[in-house]
């Protein structure tokens, strides 16, 4: 029985609405933050898992790194050729599901952005991909994780949201389940007579819980921040982002 992210119809559907004209100016900042978590040298191999339409990768490759790009979504990948048209150095993307992308030791940086973590029913699989990014760096390379963060969507909580984006009425509805291992995501979005509803589950880890699963992997020297620009995990905290390394 296949999972609910491997539809590649409900991402097509819902790209305008993750990656709109916000998010995507947000990237440059975003890339050089990373830069600062995890200094790089120049041209250094970067892995971007869950890559999606490669405004990460892009940037990376604009600045001249030699990035590899995966994700399950094949027109996903084929908008990521477009975006990085142009790049001194061309990424490479690859159509795999990330728990069997295993190259070992080829990566100075190892990227699992925009809270593309948590997907799978079983935890394990979690862990997996954390183990398969350990494995892929070489050693002194580092991992930087941004997800939500239990803690900061515990504060942040809302039943339901109501907005217009990317030329739909979206209504959302969210329900806590399994004693905050995660959270039930109900999305309905109307156009007109259009109507789609799905739902799904994203499983959440607080900082502890990160922390461990990260050691459990094999990362070492691990940092927790609020942001990806390094603000503290706090009460002010904007997602949960893990900085760890391999020696």
């Amino acid at each position: 029985m296949s999972e609910w992210f491997e539809d590649e119809t409900f991402w097509i559907t819902y790209a305008p609405l993750m990656f709109d004209e916000v998010r995507w100016a947000e990237v440059k900042t975003s890339v050089d933050n990373i830069l600062k978590l995890a200094p790089i040298g120049p041209g250094a191999p970067v892995l971007d898992i869950c890559c999606g339409v490669g405004r990460h990768t892009s940037e990376f490759a604009r600045r001249g790194f030699a990035v590899t790009g995966v994700d399950i979504t094949q027109a996903y990948l084929d908008a990521a050729k477009e975006t990085a048209a142009g790049a001194p150095i061309q990424p490479e993307f690859i159509h795999q599901d990330i728990r069997h992308f295993l190259r070992p030791k080829s990566f100075k940086l190892c990227l699992n952005l925009f809270a593309s973590f948590g997907y799978f029913g079983n935890p394990r699989d979690d862990l997996l991909v954390l183990k398969n990014c350990a494995r892929n760096l070489s050693p002194g390379g580092w991992f930087i994780l941004e997800t939500l963060g239990k803690e900061v969507e515990a504060r942040d909580f809302l039943v339901t949201e109501e907005f217009e984006r990317g030329g739909w009425q979206v209504r959302t509805e969210y329900e806590v389940v399994d004693d905050w291992e995660g959270v039930r995501n109900r999305w309905i979005l109307r156009d007109g007579d259009k109507v789609v509803d799905r739902s799904f589950v994203l499983r959440l880890y607080s900082a502890l819980e990160m922390k461990t699963a990260l050691r459990e992997a094999g990362f070492t020297q691990i940092d927790i921040f609020g942001g990806l620009d390094g603000r503290p995990y706090d009460q002010n905290a904007l997602s949960l982002v893990a900085r760890a390394a391999v020696k």
